[in-house]
């Protein structure tokens, strides 16, 4: 068994963070240069890789890892651009079609929209101040982690947790409504 193995067996059988803390440092730079390969954008490829860590930590005690920690990684954040090069895809088709089509809003439409945003303002009414800012800051306003960050005196690793536990929650909250919700957020904000 190499180290970074030994790690992960150390995280997962004794919920070790401190070799979490390891695997993730020396992974996450090797890992988002290996996303870049697919996904142009920097932030996004962080965004992908801090996730695919949140999610090894979360499930730690169910991974079955039959191969190579690193493997596993690599094999990990590979498939969450995929998933993330489809979700823009299937978004970008939405959209065209959306706009397309769309001569005159119904009042179908209206109250559509209606009821997705007090859906939504209930689910941001749902989170802490800071991370509903966060999340707004950046995907409303536009800001970099590193702007928000310095906005809120935060570190960018908080502001990161911050954004990714308020999608996680958004996800949750708003499961049966994610296609209406990208038409929402991409025509009305």
């Amino acid at each position: 068994m190499n180290y970074y193995d030994d790690l992960f067996w150390k995280m997962a059988l004794k919920d070790d963070e401190a070799a979490f803390q390891t695997l993730f440092y020396q992974f996450f730079t090797p890992l988002c240069a290996y996303a870049m390969r697919f996904i142009p954008n920097r932030e996004d490829c962080e965004d992908i890789v801090q996730d695919t860590f949140l999610k090894l930590w979360e499930s730690r005690k169910k991974l079955e890892i039959n191969y190579s920690f690193r493997s596993f990684l690599i094999s990990a954040v590979k498939n969450a651009c995929i998933d993330h090069l489809r979700r823009q895809e299937t978004e970008s088709l939405w959209k065209e079609r959306f706009t397309e089509n769309r001569t005159v809003e119904s009042p179908e439409d209206l109250h559509a929209v209606s009821e997705l945003e007090q859906m939504l303002n209930a689910a941001l009414d749902k989170m802490p101040d800071k991370m509903r800012t966060s999340l707004e800051m950046n995907r409303l306003e536009g800001k970099t982690y590193a702007e928000i960050a310095e906005l809120q005196h935060l570190s960018v690793k908080t502001v990161e947790s911050h954004i990714s536990k308020a999608l996680k929650l958004l996800r949750v909250e708003l499961k049966d409504f994610l296609t209406a919700l990208i038409f929402f957020l991409y025509n009305y904000f």
